[in-house]
């Protein structure tokens, strides 16, 4: 299945998407796709109501980002080995963990905002993973693969210098407003052939940046998965980034950075794909 969210920021509706220009309706299943939906097993309370139909036609409402606002937003960082490369950084021996706030999640189609004081607004076009049920001390890698909702596009938009050089966590640079666009749907794992061999891009002002794939992960969404439920526990429906593929501004010569008007559109294969607008600080 593929779960959308449509409306206005903070009124969507969840839905199912059928294809292209329709889809279902489910909100007289559950009210949103959030921690309780997810909690509750509701993805599988779902088919009896696709299967009963009442297709309905797009009519150019907003995307939402495909889930609501999670309990929180884990990060893996350098989780490309090629990505690694490009930055001249060791590749780590397990995976390195950040945290962005909650409320930077947007819809995959709305602005995405330079704060105020940024000279280094990048890009990253990353897969997401939404847990689906309370998870700890998970026992094996294998058992990972229960504990996962679904899959989707992110783009972990990130201030360089906010990161690296205003000391502390790499969360300064990446809690900006905005700063995580997702969607546009949730694929549920029965969609994917192989989650670990998806072709990535991301273009800037129809340039392509970023070309990669989840071949070169370092560790898969079963591996970070059942690692971090030996630090913490995960809720239902709280969101993963996995980390980017090569071509971020960062590591171009010279390096590039996002400037008002710029666009940035960027996909997964079977995911589907995103298109930002940048726009400058309040």
């Amino acid at each position: 299945m593929y779960l959308m969210r449509i409306g206005a920021p903070g009124a969507e509706k969840p839905v199912v998407r059928v294809d292209d220009t329709h889809y279902i309706d489910v909100s007289d299943v559950t009210p949103d796709f959030d921690e309780r939906f997810f909690g509750s097993g509701g993805v599988a309370l779902l088919a009896d109501r696709v299967s009963r139909g009442d297709v309905r036609e797009f009519a150019g409402e907003r995307v939402g980002a495909p889930i609501a606002r999670p309990h929180q937003i884990l990060c893996i960082g350098l989780n490309y080995s090629d990505h690694a490369a490009e930055t001249g950084q060791t590749v780590p021996a397990e995976p390195i963990l950040f945290t962005k706030s909650p409320n930077t999640l947007v819809g995959p189609y709305d602005d995405v905002r330079i704060p105020r004081g940024s000279a280094e607004t990048d890009w990253e076009v990353e897969l997401g993973i939404v847990i689906g049920r309370r998870t700890s001390y998970l026992d094996s890698v294998e058992e990972a693969k229960d504990a996962i909702a679904g899959y989707c596009v992110v783009n972990d938009v990130s201030e360089r210098a906010f990161q690296m050089e205003r000391g502390g966590q790499w969360s300064k640079g990446k809690s900006a407003e905005t700063f995580n666009p997702a969607g546009p749907w949730l694929v549920t794992p029965d969609e994917i052939a192989d989650v670990t061999d998806l072709d990535m891009w991301l273009d800037v002002n129809g340039t392509r940046r970023q070309t990669g794939s989840t071949k070169t992960m370092i560790f898969d969404p079963y591996v970070i998965v059942h690692h971090l439920s030996q630090f913490m526990v995960l809720e239902p429906g709280d969101l993963i980034n996995t980390g980017t593929p090569p071509g971020v501004g960062m590591g171009h010569t010279p390096q590039i950075w996002l400037q008002p008007a710029d666009v940035m559109e960027l996909g997964i294969d079977g995911l589907g794909s995103q298109r930002q607008n940048v726009v400058g600080p309040r």
